[in-house]
């Protein structure tokens, strides 16, 4: 087995980034044992390889006080694969995690030296007040301007934190995980419901103030899923996915009826297997969860305890960057045939909108550079199909700091820069997403980068020696006179395109 990792080569591909160490984390829940290797510890995190296994260790343990020792193996096997999986990838750190089962069980100890033994690490067995603290900073390491409560519901229980101004406070632990739930109701989602409604009563946070509620957990992100499926949601993804709370509350309650009445609820043949049956017990917590708080909206989020473990460990500096942007600048490095030029397109679009009169909010600003740093990730791409690849990599990619209309936004965009604007093969629901402002801007900046592209050949240096001006109703390109002749018939044919997104019937290059 040593030849696995004793290799002396770096088996790192060009297509990742240069001098990146990556970061493992292990997080024995009460219900999954789960493994993440990140590309490297930074704001924006970029998963390697993920996966989880059911190992259930908090079936019982209400009852027994102790976790079943079948699990324990079961978990153990697990972590034996992890092992080899985080020494194959190199990770230069492994943090391990272990929450509400581990903490609470009496044969815990033993369970602990064997994992640390396996996997050459400490285990950080985390208080309910630092699982709720990590729980908040992982929502808010996604979402930086998140305002509200966030809840993390597992296997054995549920974390409540309250977060403003990017920080959190009022970190609470409650009774209400869905594996103890579904045992201390004997399989009953409605007793369960009644259990939650109880034990939510000694929340300070459940004061029926209104607001946001974040969603976080395996059993809560597959009643996004659900929820998406039934409203035919064009963007199958459970990150930032922003539901009223009265509609995320009819579907709870038709879930937890359907079960009571011993039928399969709607939609839950888009579950996997190993969560179907916990969903009910997580409709029923969110039940009460809403109605306590009198929130109005939720808003689900796949990051958690491990991306807020991770976050919370970065100085104040890298706390501030900005996730989307750093994600951006990443594929720029890793995609584009000149980074440099981004930088030209940023001030290229810039000047544009100035000229046309068009102001921007610090939003849009910053979605435009974003967009920026996207416009060449595609070139490899065959000419027929580079454009639905660039907008799958942006539309349905990992990165963060994005709600979906702003994926919407950036989505169209590429369209535009890729397929032009009569563009009809991208999902129409999917761009919609963006309202039609945005939608109206993104088609603009997508026109711009198809101006720019054929002068610039997307490299840098080209770009900051044109620039426009309006002259009498007429959208005009000025070129220095070494480059007039970039002036032609393909050049004028995109500027006229790009003149008709605004609303202005006549263009010129001028030389000179």
């Amino acid at each position: 087995m040593n030849q696995y990792w004793g290799v002396d080569a770096d088996p790192t591909a060009q297509g990742r980034l240069k001098g990146a160490r990556p970061v493992a984390v292990l997080d024995i829940g009460s219900n999954s044992v789960r493994l993440v290797v990140y590309e490297r510890h930074a704001r924006s995190l970029t998963p390697l390889y993920n996966e989880k296994t059911a190992c259930a260790l908090g079936r019982g343990l209400a009852q027994t006080g102790k976790i079943a020792y079948e699990n324990i193996d079961r978990a153990l096997t697990a972590i034996q694969r992890f092992a080899l999986v985080s020494k194959l990838m190199r990770a230069g750190t492994t943090h391990i995690l272990a929450t509400s089962a581990v903490r609470e069980a009496s044969n815990s100890k033993a369970f602990v030296d064997a994992v640390e033994e396996i996997m050459g690490a400490k285990v950080t067995v985390l208080s309910g007040a630092e699982e709720a603290h990590f729980a908040a900073l992982g929502a808010i390491s996604g979402m930086p301007g998140f305002v509200g409560v966030v809840g993390d519901l597992g296997g054995g229980s549920l974390e409540l934190s309250s977060i403003a101004g990017g920080t959190d406070s009022t970190g609470e632990t409650h009774e209400l995980g869905v594996i103890r739930l579904q045992d201390d109701s004997d399989v009953s989602p409605s007793k369960a419901q009644a259990i939650a409604k109880q034990r939510l009563k000694k929340s300070k946070l459940m004061d029926g103030q209104g607001g946001s509620f974040c969603a976080i957990g395996g059993t809560w992100r597959s009643l996004a899923k659900v929820h998406q499926v039934l409203r035919d949601y064009p963007l199958h993804m459970v990150q930032h996915y922003a539901v009223k709370a009265s509609d995320m509350l009819k579907l709870c309650e038709d879930i937890v009826a359907a079960t009571a009445a011993s039928k399969p609820y709607t939609g839950s043949e888009h579950v996997s297997s190993g969560r179907r049956d916990l969903v009910p017990y997580g409709a029923a917590v969110l039940i009460e969860v809403l109605k306590a708080g009198k929130f109005d909206a939720v808003v689900f989020s796949a990051l958690g305890v491990r991306e807020g473990y991770l976050y919370g460990l970065l100085d104040d500096e890298e706390r501030a960057v900005d996730p989307l942007m750093q994600t951006a600048e990443q594929m720029s490095v890793l995609r584009s045939r000149s980074p440099a030029h981004a930088e030209d397109l940023i001030d290229f679009t810039a000047e544009l909108l100035t000229t046309l009169g068009i102001t921007e909010t610090a939003e849009e600003t910053r979605l435009r550079k974003v967009a920026c740093y996207l416009a060449d990730i595609g070139w490899r791409g065959h000419p027929d199909y580079r454009g639905e690849q660039a907008v799958d990599m942006v539309a349905y990619g990992s990165a963060t700091g994005v709600d979906h209309p702003g994926r919407a936004f950036l989505a169209e965009v590429l369209a535009v820069r890729y397929m032009g604007l009569k563009q009809k093969s991208m999902s129409q629901a999917l761009l919609a997403l963006s309202g039609p402002a945005m939608s109206a801007r993104a088609r603009l900046l997508g026109a711009a980068f198809r101006v720019a592209y054929p002068m610039s050949a997307a490299m840098p240096g080209v770009l900051p020696r044109v620039g426009f001006f309006v002259d009498k109703g007429i959208l005009k390109l000025n070129l220095p006179a070494d480059l007039a002749f970039l002036d032609g018939e393909h050049l004028r044919g995109r500027l006229d395109q790009l003149a008709g997104v605004v609303g202005i019937k006549l263009t010129d290059v001028v030389a000179g």
